[in-house]
């Protein structure tokens, strides 16, 4: 083992990182509560308007595949930097958009960068450090990227509140530009040039073969993909969600939010916590088991709990209502599924990775990423219109995900060889 990689991370690489992974999925949430307003803005309707988050979901899961494959020839640093480059460009035609055709092809060549800090970042944490302490990078990691996406709609409906929606896009714009900045002067270069692979066709798509040919990679990607769609179509219904089941305002999408950022922060933290004294197997069973919980909660909630409007109160003198009170019961299930499902993801991630060579874990990281989004790209595009005008609808879905990406993943760790390395804490 390497000096390097048996140094503890820093705090500054850490935020970095954090801030890279978290580019992609903030630009999912930030302009939610944007919906109504840019449909009469554009004079259009939701769904035309919910198709840009469509289109930017299928360019960003298709590009994925690239990514890491070219941090593998050409260094992790590079393909960051011009990723970041190409996302504040694009962010800044999203401001310029005079009718939703043009937003579309912003939105989707907004895509095609936004998941280069993502799936590079992972690699990086896999070349820079191995075991308990990769693990505890990427629960660092995992935390502060379970924070961006959840305060973005709040910052969305800020600035909805104050200004436009152009401003929103205008405020990724410049923060894109700002975190170029910061990598330009602080992001390492984690690949030596001696490990590099070059960038040729055959040898590229016989690295794609033999990731994508992996059985086990196969369902453990596959598996958090669809788990963690169980939350997702929450955060893809936000707009309805919000404003109508929850009957809340443009600045109060909080209430679904920072419940979900919670849950995260604390199944990050506990991943953290437990890296080299539980093994796998256990965390594993731990995390499906708060997550199958907290689906079935949801499910029995949805079902038999009756909302109470926000103009009754439970007692006048006290200052918690009866509306406070039944927000809470719909909105805390969420809170402890998100738990289950952040404790899970570093260590299914970091055992996918580990399926491969060092030099092909761009590769992997790439492969790894595209299937996730494509998972979330086809429920976005065939599954969230269908359901979120229902709360029985969402908490159906969040069950059945839950479930089957639980069992992908079981399935797969549990019947491979390499289980007999996970018997001891890692």
């Amino acid at each position: 083992m390497t000096q390097q990689k048996t140094a503890a991370p820093t705090l500054a690489l850490t935020v970095l990182l954090a801030g890279l992974a978290a580019v992609g999925p903030f630009s999912i949430d930030t302009y939610l509560p944007a919906f109504p307003e840019m449909t009469e803005s554009l004079q259009t309707d939701v769904l035309r308007v919910q198709q840009t988050l469509s289109i930017y979901l299928l360019t960003f899961g298709l590009m994925t595949l690239w990514h890491g494959a070219l941090s593998d020839s050409f260094g992790r640093r590079r393909v960051i930097l011009a990723g970041v480059a190409v996302y504040a460009l694009t962010s800044l035609g999203c401001t310029l958009a005079p009718n939703i055709e043009t937003l579309w092809v912003m939105r989707g060549l907004q895509g095609l960068s936004a998941g280069a800090g993502m799936v590079v970042s992972r690699a990086m944490v896999r070349d820079l450090y191995e075991g308990p302490t990769a693990q505890r990078l990427m629960s660092q990691v995992a935390i502060m990227f379970a924070i961006a996406p959840a305060i973005a709609p709040i910052i969305g409906g800020w600035l909805l509140a104050w200004g436009h929606w152009r401003a929103i896009f205008a405020f990724l714009a410049l923060a894109s530009l700002a975190l170029f900045i910061v990598c330009r002067k602080m992001l390492p270069e984690s690949l030596p040039r001696e490990k590099r692979q070059p960038f040729a066709l055959k040898p590229l798509f016989s690295g794609y073969r033999t990731v994508m040919g992996n059985l086990s990679f196969l369902a453990v990607s596959l598996g958090i993909g669809i788990f963690f769609s169980g939350y997702f179509v929450y955060i893809l219904s936000a707009p309805m969600f919000v404003r109508e089941h929850l009957e809340l305002s443009v600045t109060q999408f909080y209430w679904l939010f920072v419940p979900g950022m919670c849950g995260m922060v604390a199944g990050s933290w506990l991943c953290g916590r437990v890296a080299g004294r539980w093994n796998d197997k256990r965390a594993l069973c731990v995390a499906f088991g708060v997550m199958l919980f907290a689906a079935a909660l949801n499910l029995a909630i949805s079902r038999w709990f009756v909302f109470v409007p926000s103009e009754t109160r439970l007692f006048a003198p006290l200052p918690l209502s009866q509306h406070t009170f039944s927000l809470l019961v719909v909105v805390l299930p969420l809170a402890f599924y998100n738990l289950g499902v952040a404790l899970s993801i570093p260590i299914c991630t970091l055992w996918a990775l580990d399926l491969f060579p060092e030099a092909r874990r761009g590769t992997a990281a790439s492969c790894q990423s595209f299937l996730q989004t494509l998972v979330n790209t086809l429920v976005s595009a065939f599954v969230v219109h269908r359901i979120w005008h229902s709360r029985m609808g969402l908490a159906w879905s969040m069950i059945v995900m839950g479930a089957l990406g639980a069992a992908m993943v079981l399935a797969s760790v549990f019947s491979a060889s390499r289980l007999r390395g996970w018997q001891q804490p890692s």
